[in-house]
Order: structure tokens, then C-alpha cells, then sequence
């Protein structure tokens, strides 16, 4: 694999309509570790996610791999906060990206097989995935884009809504992920969460980042008045 890294921002910034939603925005990724982008509602965390991973428009140089723009988004996944089930059997549907990528139909069903187990889901591979409850909904989702082995990895709020086992079975996969060397950039509204996660810290406010360093030291005191309140459950307007 071509080195992603450092991705890099550069005032990057996302517009509609002439209204500024994200930016401009100046930041720099290494190769390892957990971001875990954080601030109230609004303040433009999936944007900013989308904007990384491309599927938000990024004039210029806003957006910057070490490598080739196509050889980077090949070395990505990103799972969603409402992921979309195909009209395909769970297996199948952890399989087509490995499909997508010319793998040979039986070689990507043992690979996903392998997956739907690792993730609680072997007893399903065969079930229609939109069968699936919420939290093996978003299990299915995090199993279909590690299966291509990403070196980077975008989520959006991936335990939303879940109960705490789902929570803390996805947890532990994240967990293993990171260990293995994939780099994570995840957004989350769950404070608890990001205390576990988290390797590095960035604050969202008003779209513009408003306060970032090392996850530990921020819990521990974050610097700004916006901050402090959030983590204390505070509206902050």
C-alpha cells in the first residue's frame, strides 16, 4: 500500500448556497492514533468528516494525502450513522466491496463469512440485511468496510441510538482496528465513548475547529469556556 499520510488541511472549507458550513479549517493527520471530533449539534462534524474522506466538493489544495487523491480514497472506508442496507443477504452485502474490487465471488464470501462471525452476525449471513436490528445494522456496516483492510477510517456517530452491548461490542472492534494499525477519525456525541477511544481531540464550534490537542490532557482541563461547558453537558449558543 502507498502511504496515506499526513493527510493534510489546508483552510479547508465546505459552502452551500453561500453559506459557510465547515472551515476554513488548517489541520494536520499522522499515520496512527484515534481522532474523535466532538462539539454541539451543528457544528459541522459529518461535514467535515465527508469533506476528508471526498464526498463533500474541496476546492484547491484544501484536502491533501502523501499520495495520489485515487490511490487514497482506495485506502478508506467510512461507515455512516444511518448505514444503507442492500437488497442482498448480510453476507453479500459484507462482500461487495470485495467484489466491487474483482475478487472472485467464493474468495470474497469465505472472507465475508469470516467477518459476519467476528462481528455476531454468522448465524445471519444468509438473512436479508435489512432484516437486521439497528445495532447489527451497524455492525454489517463496520464489518463491509474493514473487510477491504483500510488504512484510514472515517465514522459518523457509529453507536447512535444503540444499546450498550451493541455500543460496547463495536467498541471492542474499533479497538483491535486501531491496534492493528488503521488510523481512526470518528465523530461522536458520547462523551463516554470518547474518553475511551480517544487518542486526540477536536473541537467543532461553529463549524471552525475551536480547540484540538491530546485526548487525555483535554478531559482532563480543555482550555476554552465553549469546551469546559460542553463537557459538562451545558447548551452552548
Amino acid at each position: 500500500m502507498v502511504d496515506l499520510f499526513p493527510l493534510t488541511l489546508r483552510r479547508a472549507t465546505v459552502k452551500r448556497r453561500g453559506q459557510r458550513l465547515v472551515g476554513p479549517i488548517d489541520h494536520s493527520f499522522g499515520p496512527q492514533g484515534v481522532t474523535i471530533i466532538m462539539g454541539p449539534n451543528g457544528a459541522g462534524k459529518p461535514t467535515l468528516l465527508r469533506l476528508m474522506h471526498g464526498l463533500e466538493r474541496a476546492g484547491g489544495d484544501m484536502v491533501q494525502f502523501a499520495c495520489d487523491p485515487a490511490q487514497a480514497h482506495r485506502q478508506q472506508s467510512f461507515v455512516f450513522q444511518r448505514p444503507v442496507m442492500m437488497r442482498r443477504s448480510v453476507a453479500a452485502c459484507i462482500a461487495y466491496p470485495l467484489t466491487l474490487r474483482g475478487v472472485a465471488r467464493a474468495a470474497a464470501r469465505t472472507k465475508a463469512l469470516d467477518w459476519a462471525e467476528r462481528m455476531g452476525l454468522g448465524a445471519m449471513a444468509d438473512c436479508p440485511a435489512a432484516d437486521l436490528s439497528a445495532g447489527e445494522k451497524q455492525k454489517l456496516a463496520l464489518a463491509r468496510a474493514l473487510i477491504t483492510k483500510p488504512s484510514l477510517l472515517f465514522l459518523d456517530e457509529p453507536c447512535a441510538n444503540l444499546d450498550g452491548r451493541a455500543t460496547r461490542d463495536i467498541e471492542e472492534v474499533l479497538q483491535a482496528t486501531h491496534q492493528a494499525g488503521t488510523r481512526i477519525i470518528m465523530a461522536t456525541h458520547d462523551l463516554g465513548q470518547a474518553r475511551r477511544l480517544g487518542t486526540e481531540v477536536i473541537f467543532l464550534l461553529n463549524g471552525q475547529v475551536h480547540e484540538t490537542g491530546d485526548a487525555a490532557a483535554f478531559f482532563a482541563g480543555p482550555q476554552t469556556r465553549e469546551a469546559q461547558a460542553h463537557l459538562r453537558g451545558d447548551l452552548i449558543v
